[in-house]
């Protein structure tokens, strides 16, 4: 552990872990929608997005480690994450047919399911939580709750 991790509490982390999440939903959704690759949009978010001021409100720092296990694991395993996740929806909606925010939540998702430690419940309640970030009304996070549940079930299911 670095030393400036060393010296942060437990839940300086967890919000910085929180905040790597937002911000890799994001870096996805970003690579989807340009020719930009995974390291030229990692050192943007690194240089550019982790605690910086937006209209007057300072962005939280992100856990870089973590973003970039996220980032770099969605890539690598796009397609078997994205054949899980089209396990996990219903017939009617595949995975090219919804949102591309919560296509990239799915990937962040699913590769955070696939590659670290975190507790499977842990993973779909923060992810939860990225979905009330992007989508505020309510609808998509019980959406994104029952999508990662079944996705955990499937990828981890020791874990229930």
């Amino acid at each position: 552990m670095s030393e400036l991790h060393s010296n942060l509490s437990g839940n300086q982390r967890r919000k910085m872990k929180s905040a790597s999440r937002l911000y890799a939903v994001q870096a996805l959704f970003q690579m989807e929608h340009s020719s930009l690759t995974v390291d030229s949009v990692r050192m943007e978010f690194l240089n550019h997005r982790f605690g910086e001021t937006y209209d007057g409100d300072e962005m939280l720092d992100g856990d870089i480690t973590h973003f970039t296990t996220v980032i770099e694991t969605a890539v690598n395993y796009q397609a078997s994450i994205d054949q899980q996740t089209d396990r996990a929806l219903v017939a009617k909606w595949p995975l090219g047919r919804i949102d591309p925010t919560l296509r990239a939540l799915f990937r962040a998702a699913g590769a955070e399911l696939r590659d670290t430690g975190t507790p499977p419940k842990v993973v779909i309640s923060e992810y939860v939580d990225v979905a009330r970030a992007f989508f505020p009304e309510g609808k998509e996070s019980k959406f994104v709750n029952a999508v990662l549940d079944h996705m955990a079930r499937e990828a981890r299911p020791d874990a229930f």
